[in-house]
């Protein structure tokens, strides 16, 4: 994954500062032709490329409406695919409605998908790998598993997100669908690798223990060979006068 950080600070979402206890993530798609980062994350960073027009999503109510979601995942400015986060991920997000129809706000992070004409199949796989990344580091991060993860249409059947077809109408047309998209985040939580173990590098330290003295080197010749017998082969005799 390769996660960059961009938050949207003078979003009226951002603004409003409320957090949630997430409970699950919703993958959305854009919904428009432009695969481009820039087009909704600004200002440019150096790598994003620059908004022409200035209609990225920094803004109180981006194109008039209160919309905001915890990261987009699209082209930078030379082709490479990248994940922003634009929100903190415990901060209530404006992106699947309002009133009831909307209280998925208050459960899920979410994240945008820059689509592009929906047909680049080399473009789909790289956004489609990014974004199971994406939702396996999150996973990691807040104790959920792949059950907890819905896209918009999903969410709109369960009631908490209003009616929108993201990302059902695109997944199908690569052979890819939620249940798909699923057990590939579960394949990823599952082979994450475990942390290696620490190796001390202090010296070690030995600690001995005496046996007995005895004034005949017979009888300590006797009970060495007894001590070695029962499993101490580092024990050794020791002359002193």
């Amino acid at each position: 994954m390769n996660l960059h950080k961009l938050i949207l600070t003078n979003n009226a979402c951002y603004k409003t500062g409320r957090s949630i206890n997430p409970k699950g993530i919703m993958v959305h798609s854009t919904g428009a032709n432009n695969p481009n980062l820039k087009r909704y994350v600004g200002p440019d960073d150096g790598l994003l490329g620059k908004n022409q027009y200035g209609n990225h999503w920094n803004q109180n109510t981006p194109d008039g409406r209160q919309v905001c979601v915890h990261a987009f995942i699209g082209k930078l400015a030379d082709g490479s695919i990248a994940t922003y986060q634009t929100l903190p991920w415990n901060m209530r997000g404006w992106h699947c409605g309002s009133g009831s129809k909307g209280s998925g706000n208050d459960t899920h992070i979410s994240f945008e998908i820059c689509e592009d004409s929906l047909t680049d199949v080399a473009y789909f796989n790289k956004v489609y790998t990014e974004a199971v990344e994406l939702c396996v580091y999150l996973c990691k991060q807040y104790g959920l598993t792949e059950k907890d993860i819905i896209c918009h249409s999903e969410g709109y059947k369960l009631g908490i997100a209003s009616n929108h077809g993201d990302v059902m109408h695109w997944f199908p047309k690569h052979g890819k669908n939620m249940v798909i998209f699923r057990a590939d985040v579960k394949a990823g939580l599952v082979t994450t690798e475990a942390p290696a173990p620490v190796t001390s590098t202090a010296p070690k330290k030995y600690y001995r223990i005496q046996l007995g003295a005895f004034s005949v080197k017979a009888n300590a010749d006797a009970m060495l060979s007894k001590v070695k017998a029962a499993g101490f082969t580092d024990a050794f005799i020791k002359y002193s006068e």
